[in-house]
């Protein structure tokens, strides 16, 4: 059984910050090491886009569009994986989405999603104008 658990979403004004996490649980992730865990983001109507990814070691990649303001981090202790957001736009509303991979983070960076299995069930992001 895989369990990802994301909490820290809300509303929050445009240039504010916010800090998700997604708690990582079950048999898949007993070897947490092994996985590259990543977010994803959805926005009403539109596919769903990779923000960023990090490896065991902290090595990490994320999207052009959130560069220089979000950073993703990982605690292997706890399971846990974080994205601090920073600069919030109204471009950055949507559904985020934690998800692991045995792969690696620059290769989660290209995957299509659709070939990514284990997911949270997501929280919402809303940044105001």
């Amino acid at each position: 059984q895989v369990r990802l658990v994301e909490s820290g979403g809300g509303l929050v004004q445009a240039g504010g910050s916010l800090r998700l996490s997604c708690a990582a649980s079950g048999r898949s992730f007993s070897s947490f090491n092994n996985y590259a865990m990543g977010w994803f983001r959805q926005a009403p109507g539109k596919e769903r886009e990779f923000v960023a990814a990090i490896n065991w070691d902290g090595s990490a990649d994320s999207s052009n569009s959130v560069k220089g303001r979000f950073t993703i981090s990982r605690d292997n202790d706890k399971k846990t994986v974080y994205l601090q957001m920073n600069n919030l736009t109204p471009g950055d509303t949507g559904v985020y989405y934690c998800v692991g991979d045995p792969t690696s983070a620059q290769a989660m960076a290209i995957m299509e999603y659709r070939y990514l299995e284990d997911w949270g069930q997501g929280t919402l992001v809303t940044v105001s104008s």
